[in-house]
């Protein structure tokens, strides 16, 4: 069974933020960094526990294709995305999002 997913704001915004850069790089580069998210968003729906533990409860989704890293929390009945962040990007720059 497939969860819903819930997306904190500030993950809302680093994922637009991502796609305008992507997309200023080159046309349509920024559809395949959502396309590349939408994949891995499908695995994490169908199976949260599928990628490992970051800190305490959070973990931690590599994106297929491009250098960034999805942030989640398993709540059970859905999944909450904290954050999308450049994979060599500090945590401290979303922990308080957590």
């Amino acid at each position: 069974m497939s969860l819903p997913v819930v997306y904190l704001p500030e993950a809302e915004d680093d994922i637009d933020a991502e796609y305008r850069w992507y997309e200023g790089q080159r046309i349509g580069l920024g559809g395949q960094f959502l396309d590349a998210l939408r994949e891995l968003m499908d695995q994490i729906r169908d199976n949260p526990q599928l990628y490992g533990i970051f800190r305490r409860d959070i973990r931690a989704a590599p994106m297929r294709g491009f250098p960034y890293v999805v942030y989640y929390r398993d709540r059970g009945l859905d999944v909450l995305v904290i954050a999308v962040q450049h994979g060599r990007r500090s945590y401290r720059a979303w922990q308080s999002r957590a």
